[in-house]
């Protein structure tokens, strides 16, 4: 029942560009797009907020789908509204990157525009989702009603290995309203979550703080592993920020 709510979906809107991130969702709408026989080009909008796994994700999918995928770079910093970290930065950002790749999109003879929100993506606390709305961008996942847990089902039974990847959200959400978001301390964060990564760890956060210290959020089955990598995590991260606190509430599901 999915695929034949998509193919209908690639039915009536054969050609389109996607706003790709790499991610289970985008990965996924790739992949069902192609078999249904769209026309649809990915795009990667490149931007201080994602890690290099990002990228080196979204270039391995495409490469496994025979999908070119167009890099295209943004100075989401340059716009006052996103480096001051307002409520409604997401907006803004969202905003900046989908006009882009309208932009490029249009030149490259696309006019319909996808993401890869979900039906389990919760429209009411998600300020992005206004500026998508606003750009007519179509969100054909969440208009197919398929669910986070249905995209992770569907992903694995297509060999893709993205099935299982952590939601991993820009790395603005680690820094608190109102705190200016910049490159060095996006690169500081990255660095921080880059390592604990290297020390086998998943689904925590890195949350920088006014301070200059950080809080390290994870998930309760991982709480045992940060005690017993504990000096190492606080040499490595010292590095980066003048002190390291452990959030003892765990992390839960597929939060920012």
């Amino acid at each position: 029942m999915s695929y034949l709510l998509l193919q209908n979906f690639f039915n009536a809107h054969p050609k389109a560009a996607l706003g790709f991130s790499g991610g289970a969702d985008s990965a996924f709408l790739l992949h069902a797009a192609l078999r249904c026989g769209g026309d649809i080009k990915p795009y990667y909008v490149k931007t201080p907020f994602q890690p290099g796994f990002e990228l080196r994700d979204a270039e391995h999918v495409c490469g496994e789908l025979n999908a070119t995928l167009e890099v295209i770079a943004a100075d989401v910093l340059s716009e006052p509204a996103v480096a001051s970290n307002p409520p409604d930065r997401c907006y803004h950002c969202k905003h900046l990157i989908f006009t882009t790749i309208r932009c490029r999109a249009l030149s490259d003879g696309y006019e319909i525009l996808l993401d890869g929100t979900n039906a389990s993506d919760d429209a009411g606390d998600r300020p992005g989702m206004k500026a998508l709305r606003e750009l007519g961008v179509l969100s054909p996942l969440r208009e197919c009603g398929l669910r986070k847990g249905e995209i992770r089902r569907l992903s694995k039974e297509a060999g893709l290995f993205t099935w299982d990847k952590p939601s991993y959200s820009c790395l603005a959400t680690r820094i608190p309203t109102g705190m200016p978001v910049t490159e060095e301390l996006l690169d500081r964060v990255a660095a921080a979550e880059n390592f604990l990564f290297g020390l086998g760890f998943s689904g925590f956060r890195v949350r920088a703080l006014p301070d200059g210290s950080a809080r390290l959020q994870v998930a309760a089955e991982q709480m045992e592993k940060v005690f017993s990598e504990r000096e190492k995590i606080k040499e490595a991260l010292s590095t980066y920020f003048t002190a390291v606190t452990l959030d003892l509430s765990p992390r839960m599901g597929e939060r920012t």
